[in-house]
Formats: structure tokens, sequence, C-alpha cells
């Protein structure tokens, strides 16, 4: 993966596999601080300390399809080669935090990428699941809630091409507005 916005999306289809009904994406930028910081947090089935060890083994993966699991090994290389680390804490029955730090400024950070398109991936895709996306940057935040979008539309489904027409448009306006790194 060579984009941030591309691990996103491999944590949270990991969270939705994992039973998460509610996914929380947290992005700081603070270039003061020279950090980036990705968090992602979920109410899924979460890992017991054996499986959080094997999460990190990028030969080990409860996919049917792929038996590598890359995506977090991948994550905390990229954290750690800009000067970062990248944190796993897990509970079974309560669910998942992944945290990575970045050196904002750091040569080998990757690129945010097409978050936009992520987002309106995992949302329209999943409409059954509840997500929060956070992007602050110098303390200017951007904050989405697919709960209050929800009760706003009423019966109207997220992925009506309206909608999601209209929630491409806002997402990344919102993005801009705030100065994000997309």
């Amino acid at each position: 993966m060579l984009e941030l916005a591309l691990h996103i999306l491999d944590i949270v289809e990991n969270s939705i596999r994992a039973g998460a009904g509610l996914v929380r994406i947290q992005v700081r930028e603070d270039e003061a601080r020279d950090l980036f910081l990705l968090r992602i947090t979920d109410n899924g089935h979460g890992m017991s300390p054996e499986e959080q060890r094997k999460a990190m083994d990028p030969f080990y993966s409860t996919k049917k399809v792929r038996r590598i699991g890359m995506g977090l090994p991948l994550l905390s290389d990229a954290a750690e080669r800009s000067g970062g680390k990248m944190i796993l804490k897990s509970r079974p029955g309560v669910g998942t935090a992944i945290s990575a730090e970045f050196g904002h400024r750091h040569i080998d950070r990757q690129p945010m990428g097409d978050i936009v398109s992520v987002l309106m991936a995992i949302i329209v895709g999943n409409p059954g699941i509840d997500f929060i996306y956070r992007h602050e940057v110098q303390g200017r935040i951007y904050l989405l809630d697919t709960r209050n979008i929800k009760e706003a539309l009423e019966d109207v489904p997220l992925n009506h091409p309206e909608v999601t027409a209209f929630l491409r448009e806002q997402i990344a306006e919102g993005l801009r507005d705030i100065g994000a790194a997309v």
C-alpha cells in the first residue's frame, strides 16, 4: 500500500469483518509537532493477546481468499519508516484500536491519497454500519458522522445516487476547507 487512505480502507474492512457496528476514523495533522496521526477504533469482536500477536505476522490471516495478512505489518512498517510507530490495542468483546504516528514532514511518510473515495466506498458499501470520520489540521476540524446523516435522510439510503453525489462533494469541500492533505 502506497497511500494512507488505502491503509484506512484495509483496517476498516477488517473492522467490518469483525462485526463492528461503529467505526471511528481520526486523522490529525500537526505540522508544529511534526505529527501525522491516524487512529481507527471499532466496537467489533476484538482480539485476544494471541490474536493480536498473529495479526502482526504478515504470514497470518483469518481471510479465506488470501492466506497472508499484510495490512497491519505494512502500516507498522510505514509508520516506522517515517520515524513513528503503530500501536494495536484490542479486547475480546469490546473492540480494537489502532494508532499509527508518522513524522508529518518525513520524506518517507506516505501521502494521504484519495481519502474521499475511500470514505465513499466504506460508507456506500456498508450502509448498515455507522462511521465517524474526524480530520484535524492545525486545530481546524472536519467531522462526518453517518448517524447524523441517516437521521436527516430518514428513509433515503446512503447509497442513493443523489445522496452519494452530495456526500462526495461535501466531504471533499470539508477537507479542502481545513487544508487537509488529500
